[in-house]
């Protein structure tokens, strides 16, 4: 395996994950080859932190219609480890890797059924307001549920 360039140290980067969300690879997620297209890790990127949001209690209330602010994605990044095929089951983990004034840093990692690493990630998630685009800084009580996460998920 290549050495991430967010990842000092692998094992210890690979247990600090404790949320996770179960997705299978469908047909039409594979190309001519039969393994995973490379986009597709992007979208299970979205579900698990859509998922791990959720269990923060964050997604409720950015989906609130009087809520000022939104998350977006400033940037995201994939690593491909191991080819994935078809019908593979997957554990898409998600965690809060640093969190900034406005930003959080977070970590991905896909594990196989047999517990082996297919795919890792990063990416940079800001909380903006709706009405200026700019960034909304978190409350110390959202910082604290972005990097003091309990055992939740599969």
């Amino acid at each position: 395996m290549g050495k991430a360039n967010y990842i000092d140290d692998f094992h210890q980067w690979e247990q600090g994950f404790v949320f996770c969300h179960l997705v299978k690879v469908r047909f039409s997620e594979t190309d001519m080859f039969g393994h995973l297209n490379n986009t597709v890790p992007f979208i299970y990127f979205e579900e698990a932190r859509i998922e791990f949001f959720k269990s923060i209690g964050f997604m409720q209330d950015w989906l609130r219609s009087d809520n000022e602010t939104i998350p977006v994605v400033a940037d995201l990044q994939c690593d491909f480890l191991q080819q994935i095929f078809y019908n593979e089951q997957l554990k898409v983990y998600v965690k809060a890797h640093t969190v900034g004034n406005s930003s959080v840093d977070l970590h991905y990692m896909a594990k196989r059924e047999d517990g082996s690493i297919g795919f890792i990630g990063r990416g940079t998630m800001v909380q903006i307001s709706k009405k200026t685009g700019k960034g909304v800084p978190w409350t110390v009580e959202m910082k604290n549920l972005l990097l003091h996460q309990e055992k939740v998920g599969i």
